[in-house]
């Protein structure tokens, strides 16, 4: 194991976690001027680059190429230490970080100042079978994993003569009606409607489309008016909803609700929530019943100072709902970001920190092609507008002119032409070599 210091007497700052939080606060670090010497930054991700969860169910619909989801760490931050790898253990006496590389190489980080934000990962339900069946939407190896299973149950159903098992094969539950939730089911649903005139022996074939919700109704944050326009829109479009329902158990290809209702299906997704990341139990901070770090309105950790934490592991104050706090969306975070780098070299130049006081601007949720529901500054928007606008707040959202370019032709490609049905479940893993020196796959 070896140990890392910043020399020079640059402060030394390190950084948990390679999202919205971790690369919006380096970033803010290396545009900040102030007087002394620039402070050291080290930024510790799991991935080379920040993924844009907004923009997953586009990838797994189709409507994006996964890549343009993703923006390279390297590249918009130019003088930030990048390590790929992980925290595993934290020395609040002695202000060190151990790091972990993928070949499980390790390293002693001093610091100055640490900001942990490593996000979250998918909440498990405690439903038995329910690990084993379902298919996450938290990451992007997972979203286009769904794009995959789905476009291949079109083929087994193509295939199969057993009417009941193509019932099974062409049946897709969803667990959660929270934003991703929706919008997955919603791009899938337009994804396989938009495939289906391309499987003769499937344009008779219903389609069941059914999102289980625990609560008795979707999307409470956008209000009762957007609500109902959201449950209308699925409704029409032949989605069937279970709301005020729990899955009771998975078991052999079939999902029971606690109604006692049994639903043959092959494709299960859990967007039921989220929960902190397990990084978070590996640094021995403070934490709420939620798994969350407890920080004060300023974003630092109680009791440890030099210690920030913000985003989905944090239980930062929301201003604008006292006793309540912070949403886990990308745009807190992001402001949230801003706020720590300031504050971190605020405390480093002997300056008072700041309060965060960021009130959420808008909520967006797409609904596939030409529909969404919006809320911006009290005034609600649905339909057309509500598209127009939701796309427009996302491409302002994505760091880089590069990623920015990409996604609007993205767009731009899929009006004018079908989506791409490909399916490629053996991208990234091929098969092994033949060591008779055959050839494997197809010509």
């Amino acid at each position: 194991m070896t140990e890392t210091t910043a020399a020079n007497g640059r402060p030394r700052i390190v950084i948990v976690g390679g999202g919205f939080g971790g690369f919006f606060s380096a970033l803010r670090l290396e545009r900040r001027r102030d007087e002394g010497p620039a402070p050291h930054v080290t930024l510790i991700s799991d991935a080379n680059a920040l993924l844009y969860t907004p923009f997953l169910p586009q990838a797994a619909g189709g409507t994006l190429e996964p890549r343009h989801v993703t923006t390279p760490l390297r590249g918009p931050l130019r003088s930030t230490e990048i390590l790929v790898g992980r925290a595993v253990a934290h020395d609040a006496a002695r202000r060190t970080v151990e790091f972990a590389s993928a070949s499980d190489e390790r390293r002693t980080l001093h610091y100055d100042h640490l900001v942990l934000s490593p996000g979250s990962s998918s909440r498990m339900l405690p439903v038995p079978g329910l690990a084993e069946a379902a298919v996450g939407f938290k990451t992007l190896a997972e979203a286009i994993h769904l794009r995959n299973t789905a476009l291949q149950m079109l083929e087994l159903a193509n295939t199969t003569s057993d009417p009941d098992e193509r019932a099974a094969q062409l049946t897709f539950v969803f667990v959660g009606g929270g934003y991703a939730g929706v919008e997955a089911l919603a791009e899938l649903e337009d994804l396989l409607r938009e495939a289906r005139r391309l499987y003769p022996s499937l344009r008779d074939q219903p389609f069941r489309w059914v999102l289980v919700e625990a609560t008795e109704s979707l999307l409470p944050e956008v209000g009762t008016r957007l609500s109902a326009y959201v449950m209308r829109q699925l409704h029409d479009r032949g989605i069937e909803l279970r709301l005020g329902t729990r899955v009771r158990e998975v078991s052999d290809g079939v999902v029971t609700l606690d109604t006692g209702e049994r639903l043959p299906a092959r494709t299960v997704v859990l967007t039921a929530g989220v929960r902190a990341h397990p990084t978070v139990a590996a640094m021995g901070l403070p934490v709420d019943d939620a798994g969350r770090v407890r920080v004060d309105d300023t974003l630092a950790v109680d009791g440890l100072p030099g210690v920030w934490a913000l985003g989905d592991a944090a239980a930062v104050p929301d201003p604008a709902r006292p006793g309540l706090t912070c949403p886990p969306t990308s745009q807190h975070v992001t402001k949230q970001a801003r706020l720590v780098a300031d504050n971190v070299l605020a405390s480093i130049a002997g300056r008072p920190s700041e309060p965060f006081r960021y009130r959420t601007r808008g909520l967006f949720v797409d609904l596939g092609r030409y529909k969404a529901v919006a809320s911006v500054a009290g005034l609600q928007f649905s339909g057309l507008p509500a598209w127009f606008m939701a796309r427009s707040y996302h491409l302002s959202q994505i760091p880089g002119f590069t990623r920015k370019a990409r996604v609007a032709t993205d767009w731009t490609v899929g009006i004018l032409f079908d989506r791409d049905l490909s399916e490629l479940g053996s991208l990234g893993h091929p098969e092994p070599l033949d060591p008779q020196g055959g050839q494997h796959g197809r010509d």
